[in-house]
């Protein structure tokens, strides 16, 4: 049995649920063979991932999103690093009830990328979602070494606002290493920079932005993209139309500006985590997340993993904290049936709390159904 499932976010790490799936698994079968293979799809959680199948963390002080200083990590083995923009850039780096929409930076996220190059990366999976951020990667651009500065030669402010004021973007001074490594932007989600559909109007109010918040952000957006194309020509334009632009925020949209290649979070990391030869020794795949919703079908770790299941021939169970799709659904997905915590504990809030506990008992169940 291979169990590789995501986060369930705000109750256990994917490393846990994979922990006390075990357990339970065991309570009924004790000598059943498991094989645990924690999955991320780019967000929060995917350095954790790539530690647990055998990358090395190294950790290293950059800027969080307000600014001051944190510890942050990535993930190396070889020359192939795993780098979360989370990890320096996400909201879980704001002190708690604290938003930022128009001045939270992605610079600490440059500061990690520059620190994996410094470890010899040649291969940086750069995994993005989770953000604090709206300023199209501008930050992380800054740190590599761009610079933007306004009519009077100033450099600009930080954050997605202050991106209206700029007037010159010189990318002279970028890390020449950059254009030497196979640069992955893995991310869930193919929104571009701006627009109905773009970062500020899809994930602005999740980061605290109101309705005014987001037409200054799209508007900056929309300028900075502008004086983009007069420094590098009319891939700024592309680059901003693109899928998986306005990923984070819009460091989607700096990744490509630096040559990375888009491409569906779940299905790099699954490559760099090893996936296809664990599946390979398994006869059932247990996988999941907190909430399996439509959300889930659309690119989220669980489909992923069962599509690649499906794909080989192996059958796919789902564990989730809150189950919102029917069984016909689950089944398009290549998911045989999903066993939500809620079927053990109607309490939701117990369900947050008691996540583990409960999550063991869940385990059992599927024992029982397919190993007994």
């Amino acid at each position: 049995m291979l169990v590789a499932a995501d986060k369930f976010k705000g109750s256990l790490t994917a490393v846990q649920v994979a922990e006390r799936v075990m357990a339970g698994l065991r309570r009924v079968v004790p000598g059943v063979e498991v094989e645990a293979l924690p999955v991320a799809d780019g967000g929060d959680g995917t350095v954790d991932a790539a530690v647990a199948a055998g990358f090395e963390r190294r950790e290293v002080r950059v800027a969080g999103p307000l600014g001051d200083e944190l510890t942050a990590a990535f993930a190396l083995r070889g020359d192939t690093a795993v780098v979360e923009m989370a990890e320096a850039s996400g909201l879980q780096r704001l002190p708690a009830g604290v938003f930022a929409p128009l001045t939270s930076s992605t610079y600490g996220s440059g500061e990690l990328l520059r620190a994996a190059l410094d470890a010899g990366a040649r291969t940086i999976v750069f995994g993005v979602g989770g953000s604090a951020t709206t300023d199209g990667g501008a930050g992380m651009l800054s740190a590599l070494g761009a610079r933007f500065v306004d009519a009077e030669g100033e450099p600009v402010a930080p954050g997605g606002a202050a991106l209206s004021d700029v007037a010159t973007a010189d990318l002279s001074g970028l890390d020449p290493r950059l254009s030497s490594v196979d640069f992955v932007l893995a991310s869930d989600v193919d929104n571009p920079l701006t627009g109905p559909k773009g970062a500020p109007a899809v994930y602005g109010p999740q980061k605290g932005a109101s309705p005014d918040d987001v037409e200054i952000l799209d508007a900056a957006l929309g300028h900075f993209a502008a004086v983009l194309e007069k420094s590098i020509g009319s891939r700024a334009t592309e680059y901003a139309a693109a899928p998986g632009a306005g990923a984070a925020g819009g460091i989607g949209y700096g990744a490509l500006v630096l040559g990375a290649r888009f491409r569906p979070g779940i299905e790099v990391m699954l490559d760099v985590l090893g996936f296809a030869p664990a599946l390979e020794r398994a006869t059932l795949v247990i996988t999941g997340e907190g909430s399996l919703d439509e959300q889930t079908l659309h690119g989220k770790a669980p489909a992923g993993v069962a599509a690649a299941a499906r794909a080989a021939g192996k059958e796919v169970v789902a564990v989730c904290g809150r189950l919102a799709l029917r069984p016909e659904a689950l089944g398009r997905a290549g998911i045989r049936r999903a066993y939500p915590l809620t079927e053990v504990e109607p309490d939701i809030a117990r369900c947050i709390s008691d996540a583990g506990p409960i999550l063991e008992t869940v385990a059992q169940n599927i024992a029982r159904d397919f190993l007994t």
